[in-house]
């Protein structure tokens, strides 16, 4: 990642005596009825990294599958790469013709998850993935942590390959929240691959959705245990422009999947660049646009 995310040793919450919070606080927090007290917390972390700039990224999304795509939208920071493609000859040239068109907008692709299948496992992925950066990919668009055979393997294989991760995810929200943290953090220490953690689960179970209350709890307690992680991220896309304001307040500092085409057919206070810069200043902090290699976009 480039230097526009700033790393400064925080100070953050109930600590041991060696000055990382213990899963006995961390357990104390997540049951705790206060989530205004854990919000100051966790946002005076995120301040202590990052003052009052919050980045998001404008994401134009292309699938895999199709053989054909559109001209990226002018106003896309980065160009994700989705689906699964059938063999990793067919990816890599799929690539090729995408980062060709990308005019130097950055281009990541896939879920480390389905390349390690793909590859038929984990001992496999190292050449998989460099088969992916000699096509000329900025990095991996996605690591769902729960979804790998072998976290530490994979992660190894990222290194081996040179390509970076762009953001780590959850796919479900784990039966023991502070636990995983923990197990989160010691993973980072042993690795150091994780820039960007996106807390909130990627798929809801219908019958017993996640409320708001829990989300910012999540967010918030994810900031604190995790001092060792640059960024805390949440999804415009998918969580919305409410819930993403508020995580603000609780410890995040990047917003993700912004839309690239800024469609002012409903007004321009409705614009997707201008709700974003909206929402970010209405929570007293700074927008600055980033593009998938987290750099600043003039």
């Amino acid at each position: 990642m480039s230097d526009t995310m700033d790393t400064v040793t925080p100070t953050q919450g109930p600590r041991t005596a060696t000055g990382t919070m213990s899963l006995e606080d961390t357990r104390a927090l997540w049951a705790s009825s206060d989530p205004v007290a854990l919000g100051m917390l966790a946002d005076e972390v995120r301040r202590r990294r990052h003052g009052d700039r919050v980045t998001y990224v404008r994401v134009a999304r292309i699938d895999a599958t199709r053989p054909e795509f559109d001209a990226p939208p002018p106003g896309a920071g980065e160009l994700r790469v989705t689906g699964r493609p059938a063999s990793v000859a067919e990816a890599a040239a799929f690539l090729r013709g995408v980062v060709r068109r990308a005019g130097g907008t950055p281009v990541t692709a896939f879920s480390l998850a389905d390349l390690e299948q793909m590859s038929g496992g984990p001992q496999g992925l190292l050449a998989t993935l460099r088969v992916l950066a000699e096509a000329g990919i900025a990095g991996i668009a996605e690591v769902p942590l729960d979804g790998l055979a072998d976290r530490r393997r994979a992660l190894d294989a990222l290194a081996g390959a040179g390509l970076p991760a762009v953001r780590f995810t959850v796919g479900r929200s784990p039966l023991d929240l502070p636990a995983w943290l923990h197990e989160l953090r010691a993973l980072q220490k042993a690795t150091g691959a994780m820039s960007v953690f996106a807390p909130l689960p990627r798929q809801v179970d219908s019958s017993a959705p996640t409320t708001g209350y829990a989300d910012v709890k999540l967010v918030a307690l994810a900031r604190l245990v995790l001092e060792n992680v640059s960024s805390i991220q949440v999804d415009w896309s998918q969580y919305g422009p409410k819930l993403a304001q508020v995580a603000l307040l609780f410890g995040a500092d990047d917003i993700d999947g912004v839309s690239p085409v800024d469609d002012e057919s409903e007004g321009r206070r409705r614009a997707p660049l201008e709700e974003i810069r909206r929402n970010i200043l209405a929570a007293a902090l700074r927008p600055v646009e980033r593009d998938g290699r987290f750099a600043v976009r003039e």
